[in-house]
Order: structure tokens, then sequence, then C-alpha cells
């Protein structure tokens, strides 16, 4: 493994001897074969066989399953389905990775971006403790290329892929993705956490294509080379790009992987370089920081979102506002002042006033879901359109809103051995009355929480297969993602034929 600095700053290459059995060009930028230690790290260990406990492959499945039932969700949008198929209408790919949900079978690429796309569409799929990114985005990439692999190996005769595969895949991608996220704060640097997700895809790709050390280091050396800007998640520029970009990015990390194992050439010292690397192009010369070993941390952390699909930072506010709705939706007119206090990450992401222009402005508007919450007692997708968005009660609520930040809150967000996500809610009305304060430390599908979010997270799933499958293919997904050796020892093809529509 590479040598870390105090504190886990990573800075500087490493020399290391090159490794490829075959002949292959030279990194470009590293005499010596010098390396990132980040990078040497992050390949070392995903080549390693050995990714952590069971638990996390327990984690990994219920992700999975999560992760399928919000892509099915996002299939009710148009303009959801309208980016979905080939990228060139009537293309044909044999053997090529099939997209669950759908009909479609596409290149590894294009069936990447596809399921990544609806996975990602309604805010709904899993995040990171405290929404340091969504790892789940990565399972496109990964499901995407173990498929097309394991039909190519089926129809040669070779043994399949199986799922465990897959599933240790998963864990190490949002291992390398949510402990990458974790403490460098890219939306501050006005950077999008998409490219946490290409590096996370590029390296775990990498090595189910049956790459090398040095074929995942050039996979992931290209990944970090690419900078994406947030200004399609900020006011005034808030759009659907939001909702496909976790595609796009897995998609990315495919299709690096894809040209790392052909042959192309990686830049090692892609972070470090003086001047041109990643470091001093995009974070000011600030190295990533990263203060854990990568093992199987993040996987067995992942906060599910349960009941509300909107941005991670709002679920507690938004458990607040549902509690508070009972004592409020009838009095709405009566309401003098609605007080959101939260932490800092959230203030940052999702205090929005003015207007909103579209539901992916919305649903990552705090004061717009809080209203919803209030209003019907719920959120849920169907809010952010624009026909509910019409409803005058949502915005004369908004605009009595006050919304501040708890230093504790901001504290409890930012101390590892909690991640909290806390908020409170309280609102006054004109006779001098008040509801509230109502407060939620960690929502439904913390960490902390996992035993009550279970039974709800079942629900959840089963009303999504519901929208898409008959019953009969209801059932035999439920059984198989219900038992874990059955779900591990499946080929990855027969899982992914399980979930299809018939064309």
């Amino acid at each position: 493994m590479g040598a870390r600095r105090a504190g886990g700053r990573y800075s500087g290459s490493v020399a290391v001897p090159a490794k490829s059995s075959k002949p292959r060009a030279t990194a470009a930028g590293a005499s010596s074969q010098d390396v990132d230690r980040l990078l040497l790290d992050i390949a070392h260990y995903v080549d390693r066989d050995n990714v952590g406990s069971e638990d996390a492959y327990r984690i990994a499945r219920l992700c999975l399953m999560d992760s399928l039932g919000c892509a099915l969700q996002a299939l009710s949008y148009p303009a959801c389905t309208r980016l979905l198929g080939p990228i060139a209408p009537g293309t044909i790919v044999p053997n090529g990775a099939r997209v669950p949900g759908t009909s479609f079978q596409l290149d590894p690429v294009s069936a990447a971006f596809n399921f990544g796309c609806m996975i990602r569409w309604l805010d709904f799929n899993d995040s990171f403790t405290a929404g340091a990114g969504h790892p789940s985005d990565n399972i496109a990439g990964i499901l995407a290329v173990a498929d097309h692999d394991s039909r190519r190996n089926a129809a040669a005769g070779k043994p399949p892929m199986l799922m465990r595969q897959v599933l240790g895949a998963m864990i190490k991608a949002h291992e390398i993705h949510g402990l990458l996220a974790l403490e460098n704060n890219f939306g501050a640097a006005g950077l999008d956490h998409g490219w946490f997700s290409r590096v996370a895809t590029a390296a775990v790709a990498s090595k189910l294509l049956g790459g090398s050390v040095d074929e995942i280091l050039d996979a992931v050396s290209n990944a970090c080379l690419e900078v994406n800007i947030r200004t399609f998640r900020q006011a005034t520029n808030t759009g659907s790009r939001k909702s496909w970009a976790g595609g796009d990015a897995t998609a990315r990390g495919v299709l690096l992987a894809l040209m790392a194992i052909k042959g192309a050439m990686g830049y090692r010292s892609a972070l470090s370089a003086p001047k041109w690397g990643f470091y001093d192009v995009a974070l000011k010369g600030r190295p990533l920081s990263v203060s854990r070993s990568f093992g199987s941390f993040v996987m067995e952390n992942v906060m599910f979102k349960i009941s509300y699909p909107a941005g991670a930072h709002a679920q507690s506010a938004i458990e607040c506002a549902v509690k508070l709705s009972p004592s409020v939706r009838g009095r709405l007119g009566d309401v003098e002042r609605i007080d959101i206090v939260t932490h800092e990450k959230a203030r940052q992401v999702m205090d929005k006033t003015g207007p909103l222009r579209n539901p992916a402005d919305r649903d990552h508007c705090l004061q717009y879901v809080v209203a919803v919450g209030l209003i019907f007692g719920d959120v849920a997708a169907h809010h952010y359109e624009d026909a509910a968005a019409a409803d005058p009660r949502i915005d004369a609520l908004r605009s009595v809103m006050h919304v501040t930040e708890n230093p504790a809150y901001t504290r409890a967000m930012y101390d590892q051995s909690r991640r909290a996500n806390s908020a409170a809610v309280a609102v006054r009305f004109r006779d001098g009355s008040s509801s509230g304060p109502v407060e939620t430390l960690y929502p439904i599908g913390h960490p902390f929480r996992r035993a009550d979010a279970m039974p709800l997270l079942d629900h959840k799933f089963r009303a999504s297969i519901r929208q898409r499958y008959s019953e009969k293919q209801q059932r035999s997904i439920l059984n198989l993602l219900s038992d874990q050796a059955a779900l591990e020892a499946m080929p990855v093809h027969e899982f992914v034929d399980m979930t299809v529509i018939p064309g």
C-alpha cells in the first residue's frame, strides 16, 4: 500500500515497479512509474479479494434491492424515459447488457447510463450518512459490466460471473465514493460529486473486466482528470441534469475502464502534478483527505432514503414537518412564521427562496419540501411536478419560513462517529399559539435507526415492483432478494433476466 502522510492527507507520489505482463504505453508524467499515493491505495484495495464483513454483503443486497426499486419508480416519469434506450436508435448489441425494468439490450456504457439515470432520477436512492454523495449511483455501471461479461462467458461456454462478485464490487465502489466524499467538500469548491462516482466505477469496473493493478491505475487516473462543475445543481440553473448526472458519471467510469483494458495509457500523477494536476487546478493546491483505510465502512453505514424522495439533507426536516402536519394543516391560513433549524450543509445545498422552475429545483428546496410535508402529511415524487407546485398554499408557507443553522447540528454532522443529519421545525400562528418545535436528530434510514427502517424499506420495494412486474415476476424477485446465499450464487445475467420486461 502507498505511504500516507499524517492525518491521511494525500500528496506526492511513490515509485512502484510496473507489474503488467503485457506491453503498455508509458504512463504520462510518471517517470520511473511514480504514482500518486491515493491512486495506488485505491488500485490495491480494488485488487484485493477480501473486502470486509458478511454484514457488508447483506447491506449490499439491500442496496441492490432498493436501487432497483428506485429505478422502477422512475419509469413512470416521461422526462426520464425519453432519455433511455440506445444512444443511436436501432442499435443491436449481441450479448449486450440488459437494463432492468425495460426490454433494452445495450452496450455496457449505454446500459450503465440507462440504469444509472433510472436509479437517480427521483433522488430516492441511498446516500451516505449526512449526504456525502450517492454511492449507489455506481451500481448501474457495476451491473452493466458484470452482466455483459457474464453473457459473453456463458455464450463461450465459460463460467459466468456471479452476483457475489457484483455485491463485492458494490462494497468497494461505495467505499471509494463515500470515503472520498466524506472529508472533501466538493460543493464548496463548485465541483460536482459525480467525480466520486466516475472514479469509483472506473476502479471496480476495471477489476471486473480482469484488469491488473496497472490497468486499474490507468482507468482511475483518467477518471481523475475530468472535472465537473455543479452549475446544474444550483439556483438559478437547477435542472434535470441533476437527475441524470449520476448515470453519466458511472457510464463514463465504465468507458474509461474498457479503454484501460484495451491499453489506453494512464496519468499517474493526475492528482499531484504541479500546476496541471487535479489538486492545483480543481482544489487550489489542496490535496484530498482520506483518514480511514479502505474497507467496508461506507456500505455498513449507508443511509437509506426510506419515505421521502428529496435531498438527503432535508430528510430530518421532512420528518418533523410530517409529524407537525396534523396540528397545522387545518390552520394553514393562520400561520405567521415557520422556523426551520438545520445544519450547515442543508443551508448550503437546499436553502432556497424565490421561484422554483422545475421538479429538480423543488426536490432540493428545503422550504418547499417542508411546506409539502406540513400541507399533505407526506412528500412524494408527484409533489414536484408542475400541477402540484401550482398549489398556492406551498408558496404561502415558503414566504414565512426562516432557516437558521444550529452549530451543534453542524458539529454532529461532521462527527464521523455520528454523521447526524438533524433538524427541528416549529410553526407559530397569528393568535400567538404554536406547534413544535419538533426535532429529529437522525432520519429514518440512518444507520442508528436501521432496525426501524427495515420493514419500511421492504414495503418501499414491494410498492415499486408492483408498478412494473407481473405477480409471478414479483414473487420470483422477492424470493431471490430475500435469500442472501441464493442471490450470491446466481449468475449475473440470470439475475438481470429476472428483472427485465419482455420486448
